[in-house]
């Protein structure tokens, strides 16, 4: 363990070396993008499996894996687990194991009929990954709600705090972020009436230092002036609560179980809310802000620089956690600092990330749910046939359906193309509505073509599509684009596939033993070659059927938990 330890004091002296993978996104600006050229769009054919390993779990396998110091950091779903994998040897056996707490401890003293019997979330019980500090600690989030700071080098705990109750229906499955020596972390739970925040600990205590919410009181909000002043809707004081009827909002949704990207120089997080709740659009009136929206708060204090509203008074349970891509990029010919965002409600948005005004939002699916979209107020026109639905009636054919034209996969961005990577599903749905119920049902199915899955080479200067492919099954896991100029990403089926960059040619795949929902990266080994790593396990809203959506899953793939590596 002292090489380990060294190793971490020189990379918080030095920066991490550019073949280690230390955050959920590759870096702080979500680009999934790796400088690593060894594996080219020559040499990818002869790429081949070199070492796998099982976490033991059947559930869904959500996010990536870390890696730092020569060693790899490989996450489980409930009951969750990390696993730090020895690089330096072959086979990379384990070096140290954690098993969180259980979160039951106690519970015959509960009442059975008050709290549910395990954590749980609205679809399985993924964790989206991990977090590292520089000073050698590893963040945890913990489905029960508590998020956990591990020593590294060892595993051993240092400190664990409680984020959210699993048992009032809030839980964490988010990806933490660290930007500097704050953590921030977010939470889930919208679908069970729950009210979204985001919270900021010191890092190496764990203290709490702000919380910010996504309903409320502009106080508890820590909003001290307009959302935003390009848009009128955004500009009155209070709109966290007064865009709700009566008291709504305390149970509002707006949850935050998407991914997080920071700014350095601008010292802002940026993160997304979920949709609002309840689901049942009838229960709740007005545009119920800050739900479904981008925020932009100061890392220090909390406080919101801006927000944008991008689906007001979501019906079709959209949300916008989505991620939130950060470059720098000319839009209609002037440099500008730009976040890239590709949202449920099937619009692709360029925003200024320092003033959060909207610069580009077009369709990059089918979205026929709004009629047209004026950057000028972002005051979406509803369509008529989906404005008001009735309080027993069936909306049929609205695209996309909420999981989204796009889910919590993420995009990545090449600066060898300025293109983004972003894989997709194709999925409409029909709502039925039912009097007083909390809910709409949901039956998800196959958008225009009938196939279920896309990937799409997008520029976001013109807000064209410079290339795509059709999947028979939705493209579940994220994208990884690296210097060698190829593309990977995972299929629902289980097929992993490198893409030439510029145009679309499929040059390698690879059928996983199970559902790809994870998300590949790329790092350099000891041996100074590079390196690819998914971990297959079929999960999420997509292994538990996506309402309808995938009835045939089983004759596709299978359940499991397997970390695959790649090398050639």
């Amino acid at each position: 363990m002292i090489g380990v330890t060294l190793c971490m004091a020189l990379m918080q002296a030095q920066g991490p070396p550019p073949g280690d993978w230390r955050s959920t996104g590759g870096d702080l600006a979500l680009t999934r993008y790796s400088p690593l050229d060894k594996i080219t769009t020559a040499n990818v054919a002869q790429l081949k499996p070199v070492w796998s390993f099982s976490t033991g779990s059947l559930r869904g396998h959500e996010g990536n894996p870390l890696v730092a110091a020569g060693t790899m950091y490989v996450h489980t779903p409930y009951p969750n687990q990390v696993f730090a994998l020895d690089l330096t040897k072959p086979g990379a056996p384990v070096r140290w194991r954690y098993h969180a707490p259980s979160p039951t401890a106690g519970a015959a003293a509960r009442s059975a009929a008050a709290y549910p019997a395990m954590p749980t979330g609205c679809c399985d019980v993924g964790s989206r990954g991990l977090a590292m500090h520089d000073s050698g600690k590893l963040y945890v989030p913990l489905l029960s709600g508590e998020l956990a700071a591990l020593d590294a080098a060892t595993g051993k705990e240092i400190w664990r705090v409680r984020n959210a109750d699993w048992r009032a229906g809030a839980t964490l499955a988010s990806a933490p972020l660290v930007a500097g020596d704050l953590v921030i972390v977010g939470m889930s739970g919208a679908e069970n009436g729950v009210r979204g925040y985001l919270t900021a600990y010191d890092a190496a205590t764990g203290r709490l230092v702000w919380r910010g919410y996504s309903t409320g009181p502009d106080s508890d909000v820590l909003m001290d002036g307009p959302g935003n002043a390009a848009y009128a809707s955004h500009q009155r004081r209070e709109l966290g609560t007064s865009t709700w009827n009566g008291l709504a909002w305390q149970k509002g949704g707006g949850t935050t179980s998407g991914w997080l990207s920071y700014d350095p120089a601008l010292r802002l997080v940026y993160h997304g809310t979920d949709q609002p709740a309840p689901a049942n659009p009838a229960l709740r009136t007005g545009d119920n802000k800050w739900t479904s929206s981008i925020l932009a708060r100061d890392v220090t204090t909390g406080k919101v620089r801006w927000a944008v509203q991008l689906t007001p008074h979501d019906q079709w349970g959209f949300g916008a956690a989505n991620e939130n891509i950060l470059v720098d990029i000319p839009i209609k010919g002037n440099p500008t600092k730009a976040l890239v965002h590709f949202d449920r409600n099937g619009f692709a948005y360029t925003i200024d990330r320092q003033s959060g005004r909207v610069l580009v939002a077009e369709k990059y699916g089918p979205a026929n749910w709004t009629s047209q979209l004026d950057l000028g107020s972002m005051v979406p026109a509803v369509e008529s046939r989906f404005a008001a639905p009735a309080a027993a009636d069936t909306t049929a054919d609205i695209c996309p359906a909420s999981i989204g034209t796009k889910f919590l996969q993420p995009a990545a961005f090449s600066p060898l193309t300025s293109l983004f990577y972003v894989p997709l599903n194709n999925l409409c749905m029909d709502l039925i509505f039912l009097p007083n119920a909390a809910a709409p049902v949901a039956r998800m199915k196959p958008g225009p073509g009938r196939n279920r899955g896309r990937f799409i080479a997008w520029n976001a200067e013109t807000a064209t599509i410079a290339w795509e492919h059709r999947e028979p099954i939705a493209v579940a896991g994220g994208a990884l684009a690296t210097a060698g100029g190829l593309v990977f990403y995972g299929t629902l089926d289980g097929w992993l596939k490198a893409v030439d960059q510029k145009s679309g040619s499929v040059l390698w795949s690879f059928k996983t033993g199970s559902g790809i929902i994870g998300n590949p990266i790329s790092f350099q080994g000891p041996d100074g070659g590079q390196y690819i790593a998914i971990v297959s396990g079929v999960g999420g809203w997509w292994g538990l059927g996506a309402n309808g959506a995938f009835p045939d899953l089983a004759s596709f793939t299978n359940q499991g938990g397997t970390l695959m590596v790649f090398g050639l």
